[in-house]
């Protein structure tokens, strides 16, 4: 009599805490599922790099002498989902108990909690905060901030701190990280790997089955095994990490990387374990190699931020997808699919979307969320493409990133105010606007850009909701001082885009 043990496809790590538990005569169990690859229209480089990072996987397994049961997407027999394959293999082996690390989406764990075997769910510790810990430091507060968290986290992993002190003296060097960009980008970009014949395998069942998704699978480059991913990381740390920090926020125009890590996919799929990619950042900072605030900002970013959203995703539990504080409810624009757009910024990052599966976390903040909040999106909705579109999207990291940070839709756990702007913070963070159809510095009229429009007219849609918010109360001023007539004109121009956008006009 054995066990079973699933291995899900984004748990690739030999330190997963199920395959830890596994005995000689237990089998393994890999599935390529159609439920999952089709829950959201997902991006065919996002299939490709889980199926082929899976195959490689499982190789490696039996490799090391490990009994391996793997159902490949276009099996004959292959039963499509995860409850189904289970029980079948747990029949066809005399399994008496089911072991799995915990899902890392909810969706997953009650399909598991449907099985009619014996299952036992093992913490997933290829995260460091547990539920417990994210509970006991959440309980209690008013205010659940990322900054507060990030710095237990500090604490807790002991990276960058002298003693009980950050190092450097201060415990964010944000301020040194939103330069505008660069005349010029002397990075490369992320390492590339060229396909081996299970990848080219897995590019070609892509191709035939996937192709009506959005997304180009030609440009596909990214790295399927653990070996891959560490050398991608340390690409990094020696090329592009050294000027992360400064221009994190900046974006170029035919420059989808800039100095960005570009290791998410990895971390995301336990290929990467996020406390060895931020010890490798921190001695790079402590041989020299790299500035305090690249590798704080990038630290950040990991045992911050990526903690803090799981924490929030599981905190907040099944009904925080359905959020919706706004009131918001028009249909995403067919532009987030590839129409054609006026606007330079939009075209850039859906194209670059598109063709790398890929953003980078301003991009999708403060251009394509941006868009979205102004224009009233429903917050479901952007929800599914940006879930859909990103190779690195799963929802336990997407949903908060989106429903909360992006769109307000959580009502403010995530962030104490709405992440809207005008034109001029995009002129100022990128070179998109010098090639646009409308004109950033025009406020109102047919060529000036719609961002500038939006923007007012989404602070009055919220006035009663924003007006009395401290980080917000200065725009509402400035909007009280402006001339009755140019209000009017503003309020106007919005509508007509709006009607414009509803129609699928071009804008």
């Amino acid at each position: 009599m054995s066990r079973l043990i699933v291995i899900l496809g984004d748990q690739l790590s030999h330190q997963n805490p199920a395959l830890q538990q596994a005995a000689p005569d237990d089998v393994i169990l890999m599935a390529e599922l159609r439920t999952e690859a089709r829950y959201v229209p997902h991006h065919p480089q996002k299939i490709a790099l889980i199926f082929s990072a899976m195959r490689h996987f499982a190789k490696e397994l039996r490799t090391a002498g490990r009994t391996v049961a793997y159902v490949k997407y276009d099996d004959p027999d292959n039963q499509g989902s995860f409850a189904d394959e289970i029980e079948k293999h747990a029949m066809a082996y005399s399994a008496t108990e089911v072991i799995v690390t915990e899902p890392s989406e909810w969706r997953v764990i009650d399909e598991l909690h449907g099985l009619t075997l014996p299952l036992r769910m093992v913490e997933n510790t290829l995260f460091l905060a547990s539920h417990e810990m994210f509970e006991t430091w959440a309980q209690g507060r008013k205010a659940l901030r990322m900054e507060y968290f990030y710095r237990d986290m500090r604490r807790l992993t002991g990276l960058l701190m002298d003693g009980k002190d950050p190092v450097g003296g201060a415990w964010n060097f944000d301020a040194e990280n939103r330069k505008a960009p660069p005349k010029s980008i002397t990075h490369s970009g992320p390492i590339s790997f060229e396909a081996d014949a299970v990848t080219q395998e897995v590019l070609q069942l892509v191709e035939r089955d996937f192709s009506f998704h959005f997304g180009d699978l030609s440009k596909f480059s990214y790295g399927v095994t653990r070996d891959q991913a560490l050398a991608a990381l340390d690409h990094f740390v020696e090329h592009a990490l050294p000027s992360f920090g400064d221009f994190q926020d900046a974006m170029l125009a035919g420059e989808p990387f800039l100095y960005h890590a570009v290791i998410s996919p990895y971390l995301n799929i336990g290929l990467l374990h996020p406390l060895e990619v931020c010890r490798a950042a921190e001695r790079a900072y402590y041989d020299g190699l790299a500035p305090l605030n690249a590798v704080e900002g990038f630290i950040r970013q990991i045992i911050g931020w990526r903690e803090y959203v799981r924490g929030i995703y599981f905190l907040k539990g099944r009904e925080y997808m359905s959020g919706n504080a706004l009131g918001a409810t028009r249909a995403l624009p067919d532009l987030y699919w590839g129409q054609p757009t006026l606007m330079n910024c939009l075209s850039h990052s859906v194209a670059q979307t598109q063709e790398h599966a890929y953003a980078h976390h301003i991009q999708r903040l403060m251009v394509l969320g941006n868009f979205a909040l102004l224009t009233g999106v429903a917050p479901q909705q952007i929800h599914e493409w940006f879930l859909a579109v990103y190779i690195d999207a799963y929802e336990w990291v997407e949903a908060p990133n989106v429903i909360g940070m992006s769109q307000f839709a959580d009502d403010g756990v995530i962030a104490s105010k709405p992440y809207v702007s005008s034109g001029a913070y995009i002129n100022r963070m990128s070179d998109y606007c010098k090639g646009c159809s409308y004109k950033v510095a025009q406020k109102t009229g047919p060529k000036a850009c719609p961002f500038n429009v939006l923007y007012w007219d989404f602070l009055l849609r919220h006035e009663q909701k924003f007006s009395s918010n401290p980080r917000m109360g200065q725009m509402y001023r400035t909007w009280a001082k402006m001339d009755e007539d140019r209000r009017a004109t503003v309020l106007e121009d919005a509508q007509r885009f709006l009607t414009c956008l509803d129609q699928g006009e071009l804008v």
